[in-house]
């Protein structure tokens, strides 16, 4: 690789890491090709980028970013792990595949600028996704008018009841 596709990926990646909320560094050494692929196809499903970087090229392109908070980070056999609007589903996704693969080490990870310990990640990985939450919202908030709707009912049923009672007396008398 020479200095000009160096200097193109630093810049690139510098770019990724403006724009993400979340980069979860792995070591995926003893991991075969075919491991790493299935790896790469669970992330791609969860909308996350999966790169095999050289590590001074992470040190380099980070150097701007928030994601230079976990430059120690950049030893041995790096890959990194991004996402731009769901900051659970890498974690979920890594977490997960590490309990089948044990060879696959998570290392670490920056959140909008919060560092994050394995302790933290696997944390992460078991809180709700982003479509869970947003679920738990639409029917929090369609619960309200709901009830509202069945409380106005209540009340005109129970006004008809009076005035068929009402009724009833009226052709008694």
């Amino acid at each position: 690789m020479n200095l000009t596709e160096k200097k193109k990926i630093v810049e690139n990646l510098q770019d990724r890491f403006s724009k993400t909320s979340i980069v979860i560094v792995t070591d995926y050494k003893g991991l075969d090709v075919a491991t790493i692929n299935d790896l790469r196809r669970k992330l791609r499903e969860e909308n996350v980028e999966f790169q095999v970087v050289k590590n001074t090229l992470l040190t380099r392109a980070s150097a701007e970013t928030d994601v230079g908070l976990i430059k120690e980070y950049f030893k041995g056999s790096s890959a990194v792990a991004l996402s731009y609007d769901d900051p659970i589903a890498p974690a979920k996704v890594l977490t997960n595949f590490a309990k089948d693969h044990e060879e696959l080490e998570i290392k670490g990870g920056v959140l909008n600028g919060q560092v994050l310990e394995l302790n933290d990640i696997k944390t992460l990985s078991t809180m709700p996704s982003r479509d869970q939450l947003l679920g738990k919202l639409v029917s929090t908030l369609n619960a309200v008018p709901a009830s509202f709707v069945r409380t106005l009912s209540e009340i005109l049923i129970k006004l008809l009841y009076v005035l068929l009672a009402v009724k009833e007396q009226r052709e008694a008398d």
